[in-house]
């Protein structure tokens, strides 16, 4: 799939860019808050009592998707219960990065696909997501997906490679660039 260059500027990596739970605030995040600061008096208040929260993206791609897949159409609460549980078929509590009630795990594609429909049944997935979240894996184990090149690309090249993965729509992939990548500007 050919793309083009983008002009998004790239995160700025923190100090501990190692870890697992990389956070990374974009780099266009403080002229932004100046930018509404300006220009809204709501946001000005917001801002001055709130100036230390941070647009922030964690974990990796596939971990990302995976978790908005099992978070779609139920409560946080229950998107939770699900994510932990699906760690713990998977074997991931308790490890790096994936303490209990951690909001992130560690997940691989290729974990993930050595599992059957029905243990991942078992988390509290439907059927439908399990068949999403098999695809996910499958589009990654298999390199279908660009991870790499996705900075240079531009958003509409990003959204139509995410959109062909089931359970992806373009409303999660939006997300995706402005949560995962960081983008400015979505939509």
């Amino acid at each position: 799939m050919g793309a083009s260059k983008s002009s998004a500027p790239k995160p700025v990596l923190p100090a501990n860019a190692g870890l697992a739970a990389n956070l990374v605030t974009p780099a266009y995040w403080d002229e932004a808050c100046k930018h509404l600061s300006k220009r809204d008096r709501v946001m000005r208040k917001l801002i001055a009592d709130h100036g230390s929260a941070r647009l922030e993206s964690r974990g990796d791609a596939f971990t990302t998707l995976a978790r908005s897949i099992v978070g779609q159409q139920i409560s946080v609460k229950s998107a939770q219960s699900v994510w932990e549980r699906l760690l713990a078929v998977l074997g991931l509590q308790g490890v790096e990065g994936s303490s209990p009630g951690s909001d992130r795990g560690p997940l691989s594609a290729t974990e993930l696909l050595t599992r059957t429909p029905e243990q991942l049944r078992q988390a509290g997935l439907s059927a439908r997501k399990v068949e999403y979240m098999l695809d996910l894996a499958r589009h990654f184990a298999e390199e279908r997906v660009h991870v790499a090149q996705w900075q240079a690309w531009e958003d509409e090249a990003i959204v139509d490679e995410l959109v062909d993965i089931r359970g992806i729509g373009r409303w999660t992939a939006e997300m995706f660039l402005i949560f995962h990548l960081m983008r400015p500007n979505v939509m």
